[in-house]
């Protein structure tokens, strides 16, 4: 990686004003707009500390090898840039768009990428290297350094397949991260919280995650072959066993459970019978799509991942459920109970969950008070009346959503896109994190 700050400004590094950085980056947003007089903005070897680009469209700039300690990223274009041996310590680069990165040998010490989209971000060993003004890029020795980032915080970041060989990431945080397909290999993950980190068919093979906190992970289809997890905290981690009961625990086979939960519905009670399945892990059956489980009894079940699509579960019991990356897409949630629910990355695109009527005006509001939204997609969804209070909906997508009458009282919604939301009547009281037509 790069040398220490005061060695490279005593190697010839430009330190650029914020007008400088301005005036580049603007002739950068010029050129992919396609206007004239726009140039590709290059700020390799630029020293930029403590300058402001939050909200710029930065894709394919060059930054390798810059000073970018304490710069203000957030919700910055950087798609495809070229973050190779640069010092981004203490960066604020949350909610920033990352895509396809090259951040070889970076150091990211206590940067800020909360909500950062670091789809396929390249974060593997990086060649030290050191500026030299007539050879540009000047190997000292073969050996790799690793991209640093102790203490950073990567909390609802998107890292799927990301390849992070080698990294060094001690105490960083990757809470409720999606980091499916992510590489591992030999990672220093020593005491990170991972808890609630989506890492399906991620390869932590020769990590070490000595203390690390992995409660609610998903390691389903991992590779964890000579994986150190020494103090690790696994305690509700989902693998590829069953977690909690099992289909095969069950008095009937799930399909003639459902089937007869379909006809007691259908008849009112007169033929068949409720289905139980109050701590189950339901998922083997991967596929409910356009099921009728109105008032379904599952409570703590497992629904991880499901396809859920246009199912009918109407005054439906799913408390503390698991139904993290499911797809519920217009279903039928009409007072349901979701107390407690983790419902993480779920896709709840036009999802009903409006009260429902019973015993003649009698209004039934769907319940999800503690509930887990984090990153889930409510674009367009009607949780008019519906009861959030405390709910955890950072970094959640309500763009469009009928929040009328909602109770959101001390609900959090840091990073939350609620462009053209309808909040007429919500109670906000305590809300945090809150801005409207963000």
């Amino acid at each position: 990686m790069a040398a220490g700050p005061q060695s490279q400004a005593a190697g010839g590094y430009r330190r650029l004003s914020q007008k400088d950085a301005h005036l580049i980056a603007t002739k950068h947003e010029m050129l992919y707009a396609g206007r004239p007089g726009g140039a590709r903005a290059s700020f390799a070897f630029c020293d930029l500390s403590g300058l402001d680009l939050s909200g710029r469209a930065l894709s394919d700039a060059d930054f390798s090898g810059a000073i970018l300690s304490e710069v203000k990223f957030a919700r910055a274009k950087l798609d495809n840039v070229n973050f190779f041996a640069a010092d981004l310590r203490r960066a604020n680069l949350e909610g920033a768009s990352l895509r396809r990165c090259d951040m070889r040998g970076a150091s990211m010490r206590g940067a800020n990428l909360t909500g950062a989209d670091l789809f396929e971000a390249d974060l593997r060993e990086g060649v030290i290297a050191e500026r030299d003004r007539r050879a540009g890029i000047k190997v000292l020795r073969h050996e790799e350094s690793p991209t640093e980032m102790p203490g950073a915080l990567l909390a609802h970041a998107n890292l799927e397949r990301a390849k992070m060989t080698g990294i060094v990431a001690l105490q960083a945080d990757f809470s409720d991260a999606v980091m499916r397909g992510c590489r591992l290999v030999r990672a220093n993950l020593k005491h990170v919280n991972m808890s609630g980190a989506i890492l399906e068919n991620a390869d932590l093979s020769g990590a070490d995650l000595t203390g690390a906190n992995l409660r609610g992970a998903v390691l389903t289809g991992a590779s964890l072959a000579h994986t150190r997890c020494d103090g690790a905290d696994m305690t509700g981690t989902l693998t590829d066993a069953p977690f909690g009961k099992s289909l095969s625990d069950l008095p009937e086979p799930i399909d003639v459970m459902l089937k007869n939960h379909a006809l007691w519905v259908e008849t009112q009670g007169a033929s068949g019978k409720p289905a139980m399945l109050a701590g189950v892990d339901m998922r083997p059956v991967k596929r409910l799509a356009n099921y009728d489980l109105t008032a379904l009894l599952a409570s703590n079940a497992t629904f991880f991942g499901i396809n859920l699509e246009g199912v009918r579960l109407q005054g439906a019991q799913l408390a503390g459920a698991d139904l993290r990356n499911a797809c519920l897409v217009k279903a039928d949630l009409r007072g349901i109970n979701l107390k407690n629910a983790r419902l993480g990355g779920a896709k709840m695109t036009d999802a009903n969950l409006s009260p429902l009527m019973i015993a003649g005006d009698r209004l039934m509001p769907a319940q999800l008070s503690g509930a887990n939204l984090r990153s889930a997609d409510l674009r367009g969804a009607d949780l008019s009346y519906a009861v959030l209070t405390q709910a955890d909906a950072s970094y959640a997508n309500l763009t469009g959503a009928n929040l009328r009458r909602a109770d959101l009282s001390h609900a959090i919604l840091a990073g939350a896109q609620m462009t053209h939301a309808t909040t007429r009547e919500a109670i906000l009281e305590g809300t945090t994190g809150l801005r409207l037509g963000a």
